[in-house]
């Protein structure tokens, strides 16, 4: 038997522990079933508690989950990085009024100043801005063109049969960047901001990226610095309001909305100097139908000979596939070849 102290224990001290270690592990069962019948039983326990013996989250899973989350976060901010608009929805503006006053005021401008020739926007492109996206093929220019078709009923609903004018007045700028002729203030404006939100929320419905963060601002633009860089080199970084000042207050006219067109930013303009169209609706009138009706026609147009080049692509893979060695097709094909060449040779 070893001495007290030197390490061991006796037979009475070694009941006495048994005994508390039983008294211990009986408390920790009674504490865990009164634990296991409370209502938040469910919840991770191990982490407060330290017991295993429960439901609780897996840490690989939950670890997995966040890795997962993280990259969709970056998926997105790149998707968002990447967004570069090449196409719009544009309202041409045709009223012969509105022209002539945007011409005799750049050529004002011109007069003193004859370096910010190049900085005006060209005859025939004269437009409002509706809504921006990114359509990069011809697949997606469809998906467009359907979108636009399906905005129609949106807009009517909105206007209520009532035709939509645009009056415009004054001068302003972008940070004295870009220069545009101001939409007046009045109740076609919330109109206007009402089918803007509608175009956006059909596009994005269609799952085409479309609009920008900033809010929608209606605008006619007559001149942009970025449409001539070298003027940055000369030292032409603003557009100094003195050169406009004489048509701060001036009424310009008024736009009766009647169209609106899916257009290109990059395709080359047409002959009168207006954007490229891929498709139009026409807006406000009675015999509107057919206009559309000939975009239905259109869009089945492009549908039908998208599908035929699919299918043509599709059949020389499937061509060449068969050709490649090793293929069934292909063995067949050669079988069949030599059997022919030895009955050729058998009647010879």
């Amino acid at each position: 038997m070893e001495r007290p102290g030197a390490g061991g224990i006796n037979s009475s001290e070694y009941e006495n522990v048994s005994r508390e270690k039983e008294t211990s592990e009986e408390f920790e069962a009674n504490a865990m079933a009164s634990l296991i019948d409370m209502p938040f039983a469910t919840i991770d326990i191990k982490d407060d508690c330290g017991i295993t013996d429960v439901p609780h989250i897996n840490l690989e899973r939950s670890k997995e989950n966040e890795r997962i989350s993280k990259d969709q976060i970056k998926k997105r901010k790149k998707k968002q990085k990447d967004y570069q608009p090449n196409y719009f929805l544009s309202i041409p503006i045709t009223n012969k009024e509105i022209i002539r006053g945007i011409k005799i005021l750049q050529n004002a401008i011109i007069q003193q100043d004859k370096q910010l020739a190049k900085a005006m926007t060209s005859d025939g492109s004269f437009h409002i801005t509706l809504l921006v996206m990114q359509l990069l093929n011809e697949d997606e220019v469809n998906i467009g063109i359907g979108a636009l078709l399906e905005l129609k009923p949106f807009i009517e609903e909105i206007l209520q049969g009532k035709q939509l004018i645009l009056p415009f007045q004054g001068i302003d700028t972008f940070r004295n960047q870009v220069g545009f002729v101001k939409l007046a203030e009045g109740d076609h404006v919330n109109s206007l901001l009402e089918i803007a939100e509608a175009a956006k929320r059909t596009f994005q419905e269609k799952g085409i990226l479309a609009g920008e963060n900033r809010s929608f601002k209606p605008h006619l633009t007559f001149m942009k610095l970025s449409r001539a860089p070298q003027l940055r080199k000369k030292g032409v970084k603003k557009i100094d309001p003195e050169v406009y000042e004489k048509f701060i207050s001036h009424r310009f006219g008024e736009e009766m909305v009647h169209r609106i067109d899916l257009c290109s930013m990059l395709k080359k303009k047409q002959s009168n100097g207006y954007y490229h169209c891929e498709s139009s609706i026409v807006i406000g009138d009675k015999n509107g139908g057919e206009p559309d009706d000939a975009e239905l026609v259109r869009l089945s147009k492009r549908l039908v000979e998208n599908a035929v080049l699919k299918a043509v692509q599709q059949y020389l893979e499937e061509t060449q596939n068969k050709s490649k060695p090793g293929d069934g097709s292909s063995v067949q094909t050669q079988e069949a070849g030599r059997n022919g060449t030895e009955r050729d040779n058998n009647r010879k």
